[in-house]
């Protein structure tokens, strides 16, 4: 019985912070904004490819990540400085480039639904960060759990994505577009400028 209270635990008190380091509400206008002027199946294959590969990187990194992290010096800064420049010129090519009016093919569908919804925008830094962490200090039992809760919380959060383009509107949704490109340039410049200030203060450990 004892073990069984204490499996809840560790698993609520993993699922909090990943809850939190996934974001998928504040992911969701990003979203939006992504899949704007695509067919409902190709959403949903992108949707697909996401949490696949998010699901995917999570777990590898649960079970390789140290190895990997100290065999290559690799650091949490490192992660934000690049992803969020990618992230950046991922933002300010929309913004320049205007409204996406082709229907994407598939391969299109599953790049987008890999790079950038699964990896970083689902599955990010924060994410990987917060996993390798849980693990040292809970149960690897309780973690994944908590980590398969999660996405599965963010699959039901972006499969309503259809739904609210569908009530804001073409008008409303193009403004929900620029916005959301706005917001995900601002989340670049933040990922950069925390991986840079990380760095200059010597941070080179992702632990």
């Amino acid at each position: 019985m004892e073990g069984v209270v204490n499996f809840f635990r560790e698993l609520l008190l993993s699922f909090i912070p990943l809850f939190v380091a996934v974001d998928a509400l504040g992911v969701l206008p990003i979203i939006l904004g992504l899949t704007e002027g695509i067919e409902r199946k190709e959403q949903s294959k992108m949707l697909r490819y996401a949490m696949l590969t998010a699901l995917g990187l999570g777990l590898g990194f649960v079970a390789l990540g140290k190895g990997i992290f100290t065999v290559l010096n690799i650091s949490e800064s490192h992660f934000l400085v690049a992803g969020g420049l990618i992230l950046l010129l991922l933002a300010i090519r929309n913004l320049l480039v205007g409204e996406r009016r082709e229907i994407p093919g598939a391969t299109e569908a599953e790049t987008v639904g890999v790079f950038p919804i699964g990896v970083p925008l689902v599955v990010g830094p924060a994410v990987l960060t917060t996993l390798l962490v849980l693990v040292d200090r809970y149960s690897i039992f309780a973690v994944v759990p908590a980590f398969l809760l999660n996405l599965a919380c963010a699959w039901l959060i972006f499969s309503q994505a259809p739904r609210i383009a569908h009530l804001l509107g073409k008008g409303g949704l193009g403004a929900a577009s620029k916005i959301a490109m706005l917001l995900l340039a601002t989340i670049a410049v933040r990922m950069v400028h925390r991986g840079v200030l990380q760095l200059l203060v010597g941070g080179t450990s992702l632990l």
